[in-house]
């Protein structure tokens, strides 16, 4: 198959492209586009053939379900059995934005393959010109994970998703590199209080100032068969070729275990703040100024790909705190990692 890709921005007349899009979607296909997060696998979220193929696309699991993208807020009716109060002023406070509400679907209005057996669906308004443009010309929902290979880290640009996907899918609209950098906050509102069951953009510390208490399991409690499951939970994700390792960010500490992994015969690959460059890495990807953790959250998945573009046998990558986007920077360094820690031996 061969793989279009497609430049939308404000600089050119980018409207033949969202209407092949909107045909490519129609025709029961996928199109991948940019959200304020990352970059999406788009199908009609009523049509299970055209579903199953982001599922054949991605290589995923088929028992991940899938969030499902609208243009409006006044669609969510159409597919949500009782929307709360509390999403109702998620909705107006977060909407559009990276905050994905987890709700009651309606029965046989979506497609099974998009709620993976659940009987709830993870719904959300994306914050982004390319996204909102082509859900508004489509009328339709669409169900899009991560336009990448499953596991792989997350595409923050066109170029990510053709590396991962050209061949596997018919079109891409190119908006440019993604703003946030990793995927929304997955907030199930069926439960009181509601449960972040992913951390992204839209805080905890966020949410509580605007509904009150907001649970957010620690990793223990998100093992338990008791917690609710969100999009992505499930398995390994965002992991580059080499193996990733956690390191507490400490420049003596970092560097005494690159000369020790140079010493066993490693290439080291480095994912550290900007003031971490002399720490003798063989590459060395800086993820922003010490202790912004926007520019961290932008960086991640741009420096995870970057490493496969290196010979790095190994790669370290410095952690953060857990406050506020420092929650899902770290759920998503666990994830890479696999929840490995270096350790000197």
């Amino acid at each position: 198959m061969k793989t279009v890709c497609k430049v939308v921005d404000s600089n050119v007349n980018s409207q033949i492209n969202y209407t092949q899009a909107v045909d490519i979607l129609n025709a029961g296909e996928v199109v991948a586009f940019p959200t304020e997060t990352v970059y999406g696998l788009g199908a009609v979220a009523t049509n299970d053939l055209a579903v199953k193929k982001i599922f054949e696309a991605k290589g995923r699991p088929s028992d991940n379900p899938l969030i499902v993208h609208v243009g409006t807020k006044e669609e969510v009716e159409i597919y949500i059995e009782h929307i709360s109060e509390v999403a109702k002023q998620c909705m107006d406070l977060f909407w559009p934005g990276p905050l994905t509400l987890v709700m009651p679907a309606k029965p046989n209005v979506l497609a099974k393959s998009v709620t993976a057996g659940l009987s709830t669906v993870g719904i959300r308004m994306p914050d982004h010109p390319v996204a909102l443009a082509l859900l508004q010309q489509l009328k339709k929902p669409l169900a899009a994970p991560s336009a990448n290979r499953s596991g792989k880290p997350s595409p923050t640009e066109a170029v990510h998703v053709l590396d991962d996907l050209g061949g596997y899918i018919p079109y891409i609209l190119d908006g440019g590199s993604t703003g946030i950098g990793f995927e929304s906050t997955v907030l199930d509102v069926t439960h009181e209080p509601p449960v972040i069951l992913r951390p992204g953009g839209i805080t905890k510390e966020m949410l509580e100032a605007k509904i009150g208490p907001v649970i957010q399991p620690n990793k223990v409690e998100q093992k338990l068969d008791t917690t609710p499951k969100a999009p992505g939970m499930k398995y390994t994700h965002y992991a580059p070729n080499a193996p990733v390792y956690l390191i507490d960010c400490q420049l003596e500490k970092v560097r005494e275990a690159v000369k020790q992994l140079q010493h066993e015969g490693h290439a080291v690959a480095l994912l550290a703040p900007a003031n971490f460059e002399n720490s003798e890495a063989d590459f060395y990807f800086s993820i922003g100024e010490m202790g912004s953790k926007q520019e961290m959250g932008a960086a991640l998945y741009n420096a995870l790909r970057a490493c496969d573009k290196t010979t790095a046998t190994i790669i370290l990558a410095t952690t953060t705190s857990t406050e506020g986007v420092g929650a899902a920077i770290m759920n998503r360094l666990e994830k890479a990692s696999g929840g490995k820690w270096y350790s000197s031996k």
